[in-house]
């Protein structure tokens, strides 16, 4: 029987087998050949295909993060980046398998019918690897060729938009959903996947009452149960957004009943009780509502954001100690959601600095955040720059409550004045009667060789704190990686912001509960506190003269403050409260015309009446400032823009005859612009080019009188007038040399020795004094070409994702003074003459000297050089607050900044440029 069986199955498997190798094999345009692909590419590609594509999905739902502080994304995609870097797409076996069988099908089964379903996977595999470029063509051709198939080409444009969305192509992606819709009213089914795209550009475009109804829609036609969940789950964010709170919380109730994921389960709940509150018209109680979900066992893990629902339902109610107290347990719950711990740190933060105005604890808080938070979060570049910008704050209200403090001490009478400072400045290392803790023990560095326990109790040996060899090898690594830390907040940062510092001695040295070991009191020195006391009682504000400065002091803070909120922050609010306190305090101040003329602006459009009543404060007032020439001739701006360009303009054209040595037309032109604008910044400028002149045509009394003219009538200027100075000191001391020349100025000759080299040593041998007023115009350096400086290594396309990686914020040997001109068809010399006669007249003794390097499109001057940081930022503070009358190119083309001679080697274009200002935000 078996035999006989064999003989009979044999011509059928080999038959069948036949024909299977033939249809894998043949690609020939025949009923058979197209019968036989079009099974293989539905059930060996197609099929398997979209398996695989479920798999990564189910496992991307598994890894992916939602944030529900901000509405949800309609799919799990990353968020568009402003500044997308495209970098090949990481290796991922299931989708390099979905890419393989759509190139097959493309290829060998290319008689099928499912040739688009094989360009619709490899542009959905290319999607999915976040190559949206090729992803996107991929659509696109498969929309342009099967057009004819309304569910392929709604499909394809459905997924091209996905993909320009990412691209972050906002414009052509609403164009391409646009067409997709005008097709789609054709469509009967599988509309649910287009109406929720729609929906996503909605909610980019801040359209949200659009998308409530697209996401209506596409929720009760939702084929696949999860996507429906989670689009009903935005729906009800936005509704309850657009304050429809009774229909957010149906949907939420919805979500709450569905077979959500449960972390979705448990936010529904938490928003269904918090608007079931809103709705009813009650307060919520903290120990009920919400606070009741911490009975249930399930939502252990969730602690931390239920503390953090509770301060935010605080938050709403005004109760902003109560929502304090809630984000800090919400921080101190947090074990596993870093993410969340960054958002409750954030919400103190927010409070500290907008409504109990404790700035330095605020500054603390956002570092924490910033340290946290992962840099992958949505807003993570907006929190960092909150940071960054809360430190400029920050310093500044630092200034005024240590002018404050000041003030207060001054006005005591001596003995009490001397009895608070002491007290002040006293270290407070007392604390009362402390049981031992396991936070003390930590601080104690003999800790890792104490007994936790006490001897004789050995329960419980395995667990880790009752293993005393395991807790003394675990505080051993901690210490050799972190050192010595505080138990505090914030104990990672070993190097501490000014504010911090500030905050330690506004505190009176350590804080007050610090403890530190009896065998690690290290008392200071009686001395060194008796001078600590005597310096700061020396410097506090007894005297008219010390008053006004530090009222000054506090006056200027108050208006960097309120000018940084209005333009940086953009927050007119905060803005104008500061400018009132500045008002209230300081009711005369030299900030006056643009206190009144900013507080028009908040105004203007908000509160019309006020508006006006701040514009007649400068009309009336201050009638000659620029403000009041901007609010009568909006273009004022404009045209005094023009005319500077035409002062910058007629400086050049005198600069260049002092070049050319033609030193009549130099005197000529440097009175007929002095008299035309006697106070413009560049008069004193023309003033020195026209002393020289003289100096170079005449004896030395003509010289003198012009320089002593400068001296007087430009006392206060801070590029010219110090040179000045510094060239009457040297020609005092040899004198009777200038009155044997000829000229007062030999004009100079390479054969003949310099000017300076002339000098005899004054007082500082080793640095000679740069007052060469024979060589007024330095010799102007070749400038570097780019081939001469160390190229930087080739940075690969896939090393484009980390930006500036190739900079380095490493301690260097030398720093550098850059001022980066966006125009390398301009003339620099004017400019350079300027910043050496600063250099000169400010730096006598620095042996400072300034270079030019030539880029493609732009110049950069720099300043050589500083031999640490701190140099070059007092530099740079100094020269700063000149540039404008130093450079003699428009102000919107250069820009000044600090830069390791390490780093400078780098730049090579303009790119180059931009990435290190970014590196330099933050780095320094």
């Amino acid at each position: 029987m078996k035999k006989n069986a064999n003989k009979n199955l044999n011509p059928f498997i080999l038959l069948f087998s036949s024909l299977l190798i033939y249809g894998c094999v043949a690609n020939k345009d025949t009923t058979i050949d197209r019968r036989f692909q079009n099974l293989t590419a539905r059930y060996n590609y197609i099929y398997n295909s979209n398996v695989l594509l479920t798999e990564h999905r189910e496992a991307l739902l598994q890894g992916y993060i939602d944030n529900y502080e901000k509405i949800l994304p309609v799919y799990l995609d990353p968020e568009p980046q402003v500044n997308l870097v495209l970098t090949p797409g990481a290796p991922n076996k299931q989708l390099d398998e979905v890419i393989t069988k759509g190139q097959t099908i493309i290829n060998d089964k290319s008689f099928s019918n499912y040739i688009d379903d094989a360009y619709m996977l490899l542009g959905k595999a290319n999607y999915l690897k976040g190559n949206y470029f090729i992803a996107s063509e991929y659509f696109d051709y498969t929309a342009k060729t099967y057009s004819n198939d309304l569910k392929t080409f709604i499909m394809a444009m459905n997924w091209k938009a996905r993909s320009q969305m990412e691209l972050n192509n906002m414009v052509f992606a609403d164009k391409i959903l646009d067409t997709m819709l005008r097709a789609e009213d054709q469509l009967k089914k599988d509309l649910a996947e287009p109406l929720a795209t729609t929906a996503q550009m909605r909610i980019y475009q801040n359209r949200n009452k659009e998308a409530i109804l697209l996401l209506e829609n596409a929720v009760r036609l939702a084929d696949d149960k999860q996507l429906g969940i989670r689009w009903r789950y935005i729906l009800a964010q936005l509704q309850e957004k657009e304050k429809d709170f009774q229909n957010a919380f149906i949907n939420f109730t919805k979500v709450e009943n569905s077979n959500a994921p449960f972390e979705m389960y448990f936010h529904a709940n938490l928003q269904r009780i918090k608007l079931k509150g809103l709705i009813n018209g009650y307060k919520v109680d903290e120990d009920k509502a919400l606070l009741a979900l911490l009975k249930d066992d399930k939502n252990f893990d969730y602690t931390d954001q239920i503390y953090y629902q509770v301060g935010e339902m605080f938050s709403t109610e005004g109760k902003l100690e109560k929502a304090e107290e809630n984000y800090l347990k919400s921080i101190q719950k947090s074990t596993k959601n870093q993410t969340q711990k960054a958002l409750s740190y954030l919400r103190v933060a927010d409070l500290n600095f907008k409504e109990f105005n404790n700035y330095i604890k605020a500054k603390l808080y956002y570092d924490s955040t910033v340290m946290i938070l992962p840099k992958t979060f949505p807003d993570y570049v907006s929190i960092a720059k909150k940071a960054e910008n809360l430190t400029y704050l920050t310093d500044r209200f630092t200034i005024i409550s240590r002018e404050d403090t000041a003030q207060a001490f001054a006005k005591l009478p001596l003995s009490e004045r001397e009895a608070k400072v002491k007290e002040y400045l006293t270290p407070k290392a007392e604390v009362a009667t402390v049981v031992s803790t396991p936070n003390q023990m930590i601080n104690d560095p003999d800790f890792p060789n104490q007994a936790l326990n006490p001897a004789g109790n050995n329960i419980g040996n395995t667990f880790y704190f009752n293993n005393n060899a395991a807790i003394s090898n675990g505080f051993n690594d901690f210490r050799k990686r972190w050192g010595n830390r505080q138990l505090e907040d914030n104990w990672r940062q070993s190097i501490r912001s000014s504010a911090q510092e500030n905050n330690q001695v506004m505190s009176g040295g350590k804080v007050a509960n610090e403890i530190i070991p009896a065998n690690e009191i290290n008392a200071q020195n009686t001395q060194d506190q008796t001078s600590l006391e005597k310096q700061y009682l020396d410097a506090l504000p007894i005297t008219p003269e010390l008053l006004t400065a530090s009222n000054q002091k506090i006056i200027d803070a108050y208006f960097e403050i309120a000018s940084f909120y209005q333009q940086e922050l953009n927050d007119k609010a905060e803005a104008d409260k500061i400018y009132l306190e500045l008002l209230r305090r300081f009711p005369e101040n030299n900030h006056l015309a643009a206190i009144y003329y900013s507080l028009y602006l908040n105004a203007k459009g908000v509160d019309e009446n006020k508006s006006n009543e701040y514009r007649q404060q400068v009309l009336t007032k201050y009638p000659e400032s620029s403000f009041a020439k901007i609010i009568l001739d909006p273009s004022y701006s404009a045209k005094q823009s023009d005319l500077e360009n035409i002062a910058i303009n007629n400086y050049n054209v005198t600069f260049d005859a002092y070049a050319r040595k033609d030193y009549p037309a130099v005197i000529n032109q440097a009175n007929i612009n002095i008299s035309a604008s006697p106070d413009n910044g560049l008069a004193p400028q023309y003033a020195y080019l026209k002393a020289i002149a003289i100096g170079r045509t005449s004896k030395l009394d003509a010289l003198l009188t012009e320089f002593n003219s400068i001296n007087t009538n430009y006392a206060n200027d801070m590029i010219i007038t110090p040179l000045v100075r510094d060239h009457l000191k040297y020609i005092e001391a040899n004198l009777e040399e200038f009155k044997q020349r000829p000229v007062a100025l030999i004009d100079f000759d390479s054969k003949e020795p310099r000017f300076v080299s002339q000098a005899k040593p004054i007082s500082v041998p080793a640095k000679p004094l740069k007052t060469d007023i024979n060589a007024a115009i330095p010799a102007v350096d070749k400038p570097v070409k780019v081939s001469d400086l160390e190229k930087p290594t080739d940075i690969k396309p896939g090393e484009m994702a980390k930006p500036a990686s190739i900079f380095s914020a490493a301690k260097s040997e030398e720093y550098y003074y850059v001022i980066d001109v966006a125009d390398a068809t301009l003339t620099l010399s004017s400019s350079r003459f300027g910043i050496g006669q600063f250099n000169r007249g400010n730096y006598p003794d620095n042996d400072l000297a300034h270079k030019l390097i030539e880029l493609d499109n732009d110049q950069l001057i720099y300043v050589t050089s500083f031999v640490d940081l701190e140099d070059a930022k007092l530099y740079e503070s100094g020269i700063s607050g000149q540039l404008k009358n130093i450079m003699k190119v428009p102000v919107s083309l250069y820009k000044g900044f600090i830069i390791s001679r390490e780093n400078f080697e780098k730049l090579t274009n303009r790119q180059r440029i931009n990435e290190y200002l970014e590196f330099l935000k933050d780095n320094y």
